[in-house]
């Protein structure tokens, strides 16, 4: 293979990311997660690729940028970044949703019970913008970067727009999720300039994924 430059994301995927580039032969075997995770960037040796380890909301960026030929990023994240990038590949990991949610003494149970003008706490602006356009309810957005669950118990807003995969941590908060606005999963995007110049190498690794994921199902289905 090619030298690949790859934006990997930082956080709750990476083990999961770097178990399926390492079935992949795309990361040594011996490599240690607990080291990679540590660096920002690093050169596996073995195999000649780089990679950059970065938030999971700026790995659009490096990609679409050429500081990276390739990365993994959830589906969310592609949509909330606006900008066209090409998904080569689902991982199908770190499945999830983005969910309106209301507090339960609300007494709502219908995206069509929402009060107009209502504020909506949400770290994923575009989407939840676009969302409530298309469904024809004013509402204003605020903006947070992060325990956006935090912002109806403070009063700050009426509801949120927030990720979640077990739903544990709105029913902690007293939330309740009454609309779906997307689901997401991890994908493996590309640069465009990159998937032309170096296609051979990325369209190996895909087919080296997909082979492998393959292969685990395959296995999972005999044990």
């Amino acid at each position: 293979m090619a030298e690949i430059i790859t934006a990997l994301p930082k956080g709750r995927l990476l083990n999961q990311v770097i178990t399926i580039l390492k079935d992949a032969e795309f990361i040594s075997p011996e490599l240690d997660i607990d080291e990679i995770s540590r660096q920002l960037v690093f050169t596996d040796e073995l195999t000649g690729n780089c990679f950059i380890l970065a938030k999971p909301k700026d790995v659009p960026v490096y990609v679409e940028h050429g500081a990276a030929d390739i990365g993994i990023t959830g589906k969310d994240v592609i949509l909330e970044h606006g900008k066209k990038l090409y998904e080569l590949l689902d991982l199908r990991v770190g499945n999830c949703k983005l969910v309106v949610a209301v507090p339960e003494e609300m007494g709502i149970r219908e995206i069509k019970e929402i009060p107009e003008h209502s504020r909506v706490a949400t770290s994923y602006p575009s989407i939840t913008r676009d969302f409530f356009h298309k469904l024809g309810i004013q509402v204003e957005i605020i903006y947070l970067n992060g325990s956006v669950e935090l912002a109806p118990l403070v009063d700050l807003a009426d509801l949120i727009v927030d990720i979640t995969s077990t739903g544990t941590t709105l029913r902690k908060n007293k939330l309740i999720p009454i609309a779906e606005v997307i689901s997401s999963s991890s994908r493996l995007i590309v640069n465009n300039v990159s998937y032309k110049t170096k296609y051979e190498a990325i369209a190996e690794l895909s087919a080296r994924i997909k082979e492998s994921r393959r292969n685990k199902n395959e296995k999972a289905l005999l044990s």
